[in-house]
């Protein structure tokens, strides 16, 4: 029998899968965020009307305080923290089907039957509470309250798979037995635990990988948190978001030219910082070029290509860097922007970045467009990034970075690299592009040379 709540959940549903393929595009996501939002909206409206409620007080408190809370944090948050706010928000999607699964347990623990129904609150449980325990220990390697190494110890997967074991086991003992609380509670307790130890061997260079990830396993959790409640709509809506989820996953693993399970188990990285190790001894003698010394270049080309990175948002000089490009642009030269699918720390972070910053969307093209017109390029100007233009990735095969797909930066015919020193990046791997005679190093915070660069540009 159609009913007005089917028909709702069916319109918020559609809403949901053409503003998930608009999110595709940056040119058509402010859309597709836009219709996705209006479709959660119905979602949440029919659903509480449909319950027959008779109490909104605490809804509405809960209402107004996250509404509250989301406002300022989204008017406060700097683009700098934007992953770590992406990691939490993952988290607290985990957490509230946790809450909520474990609630309705409570609510009708003695009549829940069947197999199905059992295994779905075990699976919303381990699975949020992964996710919960997860994100908060990537927030905090991005954030920088823990070292953003790979921390490991002996054993370490091990461990994590008799963790698991042990969930599987006792799931199997509360589906036989579902008036037995405790068993939750001790699956709860180490779902938290194998969500901590199942991050903290994952390096900083791997972080979008892991957001990608842990943004699967909150749809996940939802779904299975909708199963336990009959709720088609949350159904639906985790399925979306956990299936999204685990694309992006494989199109940033795909991007590094490496498995998930090396990710996840790999322990690639440096300090989350990205420095590394100072370089020392002969290369460490490089030639250093001031902005003047850049405007001259920049004078006489006719196309210059600017591959942005992690560095472009710690400086948080994206607007200067589009001030940069409308004045090339002015003098007639070609300016567009090379966008690796895992520069930064969050999956699509400079497209973010830059378009915060107004650069028109036909500006950034991807790696696959633009790769093979480095070599008919004047100038490539480097800002913050590292590992994704390091050409050790070619042929070195000891590099954690070997056989990654990167910009072809040193097919320029000049290279600038504004970098604040001459440290490898996240992989550890020293960057040999530093040392060619045709690369120029202006060493220095990026916002502060590319004003410089303004100014000398200006005054030719």
């Amino acid at each position: 029998m159609i009913t007005i709540t089917g028909l709702s959940y069916l319109l918020a549903a559609i809403l949901f899968i053409v503003g998930l393929k608009n999110l595709g595009s940056p040119k058509t996501a402010r859309k597709g965020n836009a219709m996705a939002m209006l479709g959660m909206l119905i979602a949440i409206v029919v659903t509480l009307l449909d319950r027959n409620i008779l109490d909104f007080i605490y809804i509405v408190i809960g209402l107004i305080v996250g509404s509250a809370i989301g406002a300022y944090v989204a008017r406060t948050v700097e683009m700098t923290a934007m992953p770590q706010m992406v990691a939490l928000f993952n988290g607290f999607g985990g957490l509230a089907s946790t809450l909520v699964a474990y609630s309705e347990y409570i609510h009708h623990g003695q009549h829940i039957t069947g197999p199905d129904i059992s295994i779905t609150l075990v699976l919303s449980l381990l699975i949020g509470t992964v996710t919960f325990f997860g994100s908060l220990i990537a927030f905090a390697k991005l954030q920088g309250l823990m070292r953003g190494a790979p921390i490991v110890f002996k054993g370490q997967t091990l461990v994590n798979g008799l963790i698991l074991g042990i969930v599987i086991v006792l799931a199997v003992f509360f589906a036989l037995d579902t008036t037995r609380i405790e068993l939750l509670l001790i699956i709860i307790a180490l779902s938290a635990i194998l969500g901590v130890t199942s991050v903290i061997p994952i390096g900083g260079a791997d972080m979008p990988v892991v957001i990608a990830l842990l943004n699967s396993y909150s749809g996940l959790a939802a779904a299975a948190t909708g199963f336990v409640l009959y709720n088609n709509i949350l159904i639906i809506a985790g399925a979306l978001v956990g299936a999204s989820g685990i694309i992006l996953t494989q199109i940033m693993c795909k991007a590094m030219n490496r498995s998930l399970t090396n990710v996840l188990f790999g322990a690639v990285g440096t300090d989350d910082s990205g420095a590394g190790q100072a370089v020392t001894g002969p290369k460490s003698n490089v030639p250093q070029y001031s902005a003047e010394d850049a405007a001259m270049i920049f004078d006489a080309a006719e196309s210059v290509i600017i591959v942005p990175g992690y560095g472009l948002a710690v400086a948080q000089a994206q607007h200067v860097l589009y001030e940069f490009t409308q004045l090339l642009q002015e003098k007639g030269i070609e300016v567009r922007f090379a966008i690796h699918p895992v520069a930064g720390r969050m999956p699509g972070h400079m497209n973010v970045l830059l378009a915060e910053a107004d650069v028109p969307y036909d500006l950034l093209l991807e790696m696959d467009e633009i790769n093979e017109d480095f070599k008919n390029t004047d100038v490539a100007l480097v800002i913050g990034a590292n590992d994704v233009i390091n050409p050790a990735a070619r042929y070195k095969k000891n590099s954690p970075l070997y056989g990654m797909p990167i910009l072809n930066v040193d097919q320029a015919r000049t290279v600038m690299i504004v970098k604040r020193s001459l440290s490898p990046g996240f992989a550890g791997e020293d960057n040999e592009l530093f040392y060619d005679q045709k690369t120029m190093m202006l060493f220095g915070d990026a916002k502060k040379m590319v004003s410089e660069l303004i100014k000398e540009v200006k005054e030719l």
